[in-house]
């Protein structure tokens, strides 16, 4: 997902409205009106939960109402004030802020489909992604090491599956509840990945093998010493990337003349040969 506001156009490219929408959309003040929105939004959700009184209802509904004209607004304004907009679907976080807005503005509260229209203002908490840059980068690098991460998981797969059929092979007959069948052994191996109170279940095994305990070791070893750390290390390599090439078009961009500069610099080539 790529940030349109990389685009650093001049703003003799705009004229009128969309000049104005363009200084007002990259404007810092804008930028933080809108995540303090965001959280308010998020802190009614968290009221709506609680029993309050009829009025306090009508209150939070007139505010919910007020937010959503007021994200309809902020997303008329960006894309107003996008340069090239032809391109501003192309964000994948433009379209999901325009998803949730539109459905939002849709009355159905009173009609079967209310747990949709509360779901969508829960969803309304993660426009903080799209607003601030730094989550973006989170969260694209999450996306970009899934390829990788999915190999990592396919092999931590193979070793519970493994651990679970030796699990309810050997424990099944100690206590069923843990170790009945391959689905259950998944489940208990994957409290004693967690360390959920895992001890218990070893010295439970323990009173008939006594050493089954090399076998909590060394899947723990397995998965959440030697497999989590490589989870954590290719997420940590793919954001130290991202972050890279953040910087590396920030730089790009700031090194890049603009329209403004080379209209100046025509315009002094123009009057020299004109003097000439």
């Amino acid at each position: 997902m790529t940030n349109n506001d990389q685009n650093n156009p001049s703003k003799t490219e705009l004229s009128g409205l969309e000049r104005r929408f363009y200084e007002i959309r990259n404007n810092k003040v804008f930028e933080l009106f809108v995540i303090a929105i965001i959280i308010f939004s998020a802190l009614m959700i968290g009221a709506n939960s609680y029993e309050v009184s009829a009025t306090t209802l009508q209150v939070l509904s007139v505010l919910d109402i007020a937010i959503t004209v007021i994200f309809l607004a902020e997303i008329i304004i960006r894309f107003i004030g996008e340069p090239n907009k032809k391109r501003f679907f192309f964000n994948a976080w433009n379209v999901f802020d325009t998803f949730i807005v539109l459905v939002s503005l849709i009355p159905i509260e009173d009609s079967e489909l209310a747990v949709l229209g509360r779901l969508v203002r829960i969803f309304r908490v993660l426009r903080m992604v799209s607003i601030i840059p730094e989550l973006r980068i989170l969260i694209n690098s999450l996306i970009k090491a899934l390829p990788q991460l999915g190999y990592v998981m396919l092999l931590m797969f193979i070793i519970f599956y493994i651990y679970a059929a030796i699990g309810t092979t050997f424990f099944a007959a100690i206590n069923p509840t843990l170790w009945g069948d391959i689905a259950v052994s998944l489940l208990t191996l994957f409290r004693v990945m967690t360390f959920e109170d895992w001890t218990d279940v070893m010295y439970e095994t323990m009173a008939v093998y006594p050493l089954s305990w090399s076998f909590y070791l060394t899947f723990i070893f397995f998965t959440a010493f030697a497999f989590l750390n490589m989870v954590i290390g290719i997420v940590v390599n793919v954001l130290e990337q991202e972050r890279q090439l953040e910087a590396d078009l920030e730089s790009d961009k700031a090194n890049q003349p603009s329209l403004v500069d080379l209209q100046q610099e025509l315009a002094e080539i123009k009057a020299l040969l004109q003097k000439k």
